[in-house]
């Protein structure tokens, strides 16, 4: 017979192990026990020097996938932590959005060679002796991949909430810390989770270049699918891609069923309107701990703490806070706050121009501008094809969330390949049918990233409320003048959010796909993506640089003047 604890709120909870306990204790403990294992070898001694031996044997796998996994999750918590606080400061304040947004748009446009070669110095040397520098410098270039694409969608979350709801909030005096999580984080909750699942992909799709590592002229392959991906084309070992290919999708399986897939059963709740009725997102998992009575009295008291906190910060004056984004009282401060930002922007384009004028000339920034030319005309070209062909399947996975369920981790095994794995394919067909490789290695920048577009309009199509959908069937509202009037604007902001990660990641992608190399096989195409990995390839640091930030000025340029344009747009019609 069950025994019954008293909660402080009331009600009764069972505190003796049922079934369910027993059968989730196994999983609890293998995952407990796989944590430790993986982060204990993170920590091993390590020299600089010391050679990491990356073995093809196919029994080695599990173990690098568990490290791989390990570090693409650590590195998710922190690019949670990093969206948490930069959607709320550039949500909330406009001075501070005039700063942030630009930057997010910068530093989505550098490339993860740019990030890796600032960081991997600076943490080996705060952990001397040890493999968790290394191990750091990892997980930064793997954040890097992530944390930007989950600003963005929280920040643009923020922006969307209801006035109803923020009215609401007004009524009940919440202070800005109680209404990010009582209000903007739930909110926000479903279409960050499906950001989320994209960011550990894109994890994925970079992982080669985040695990080996090149520092003090020593190539140092960590442990895991990446280093194991990066020898297997070195030795033009078809079958260890073929294992890599099948531990990815194990990995993607695994994780989907126990992290994913429970969150999103489990953000049901948030949804502003009822979309989904009762087809709406299930577990397994979440319906185990549901019935298990240690999991409930754990899951007590978290959300008893979390209550707790939920009174930290409160203020007085709380039903006067501001619902949109607030700038400095007084007009004198934001105009002061303005100009610091111009003579800041014009400081900056003043260092690039006596960089290019006293380091690398005129003539080499004219020939990288043209470059960059080029692979902007990719990016456009590759991002419009795949809005027409995902748009209208996004919508209508998203409109049957049994689909969305079935099509879910299949998604994330498509948007996580790496495109390096693809390299025997496209130089054999490239070779042997003698193509161009200016048109034909194009399609590789977007494979990886066209499934951002995917992502966010499935999430914005799961939250068209039944409702709307009703009232256009009931109205006769048929064909073209239905999505027209009815799923196409529903969807538009979580499109322009989706396209403009997916515009900056194919920027970054194009460092992978305009070199191709396969052995002793290499097929460049012209573009700003092959010129940075060519420089980086031979050492020549200022013509990287070069490269890096003529690419964040293109990025730059594009957002500011067409996806910021359509971003307000969306806004206005919310």
């Amino acid at each position: 017979m069950d025994k019954w604890r008293k909660l402080p709120g009331g009600g009764l909870l069972a505190t003796t192990p049922n079934r369910w306990d027993f059968a989730l204790l196994p999983l609890v403990l293998a995952i407990l026990l796989a944590l430790a294992f993986g982060a204990a070898q993170m920590a091993k001694p390590f020299a600089m020097g010391e050679s990491l031996e990356i073995s093809l044997s196919p029994e080695v796998l599990p173990y690098y996938l568990l490290r791989t996994t390990l570090r693409m999750f650590i590195a998710l918590g922190f690019s949670l932590l990093f969206a948490f606080v930069f959607a709320a400061l550039a949500a909330k304040y406009r001075a501070a959005e005039k700063a942030m947004i630009p930057l997010l748009d910068i530093l989505q446009s550098v490339p993860i060679l740019g990030f890796q070669a600032i960081a991997i110095a600076p943490f080996i040397a705060l952990f001397p002796g040890s493999l968790l520098g290394v191990e750091c410098a990892a997980i930064f270039a793997i954040f890097t991949s992530q944390a930007w694409n989950m600003a963005f969608s929280l920040y643009t979350s923020i922006r969307n909430v209801p006035d109803e709801l923020n009215e609401a909030s007004r009524m009940f005096r919440l202070s800005a810390w109680q209404r990010f999580w009582r209000l903007e984080l739930p909110f926000a909750m479903p279409g960050l989770l499906w950001n989320m699942m994209m960011s550990m992909s894109g994890g994925w799709f970079f992982l080669v270049a985040a695990e080996a590592i090149s520092v003090a002229n020593q190539d140092i392959k960590l442990p895991g699918i990446g280093s194991y991906i990066a020898v297997a084309i070195e030795d033009k070992n078809g079958m260890a891609i073929a294992y890599a290919i099948g531990a990815m999708l194990v990995g993607i399986l695994v994780y989907d069923q126990l992290f994913f897939r429970p969150l999103l059963a489990w953000a049901n709740k948030f949804r502003f309107e009822d979309s989904q009725g009762d087809t709406a997102q299930q577990s397994w998992l979440l319906d185990w701990m549901g019935r298990s009575h240690w999991m409930r009295a754990l899951t007590q008291r978290f959300w008893r703490a979390m209550r707790g906190a939920l009174g930290w910060f409160s203020s007085a004056r709380s039903d006067t806070a501001p619902t949109t984004p607030s700038s400095f009282a007084n007009p004198i401060w934001a105009r002061v706050w303005d100009v610091v930002l111009v003579l800041g922007t014009l400081a900056a384009f003043g260092c690039l121009l006596l960089f290019v004028h006293t380091v690398v000339g005129w003539g080499e920034a004219a020939h990288v501008v043209m470059l960059g030319c080029i692979t902007l005309l990719r990016v456009l070209l590759l991002i419009g094809l795949a809005s027409l062909v995902w748009v209208p399947v996004a919508v209508w996975i998203g409109l049957r969330p049994a689909y969305s369920q079935r099509v879910q981790a299949v998604a994330q095994f498509l948007a996580a390949f790496p495109v390096n794995l693809m390299f025997p394919l496209v130089v054999y067909l490239l070779v042997t049918w003698k193509l161009n490789p200016n048109i034909w290695l194009s399609p590789l920048m977007v494979f990886g990233t066209q499934w951002y577009i995917l992502f966010n309009v499935v999430a914005g199509a799961a939250a068209i409320p039944n409702e709307l959908r009703l009232a256009a069937d009931n109205l006769g509202v048929r064909g073209w003048l239905k999505w027209k009037r009815v799923y196409l604007p529903a969807v538009f902001p979580a499109y322009v959010t989706g396209a403009i990660t997916a515009s900056g990641g194919s920027w970054n992608a194009s460092i992978v796909a305009e070199y191709v190399t396969w052995g002793d096989t290499t097929l460049v195409a012209n573009g700003l993506g092959s010129y940075i990995k060519h420089m980086t390839d031979v050492g020549d640091f200022h013509r990287i640089a070069l490269g890096i930030g003529v690419m964040c000025i293109f990025v730059m340029l594009l957002n500011r003047f067409f996806w910021r344009k359509l971003y307000l747009l969306a806004e206005s019609q919310r």
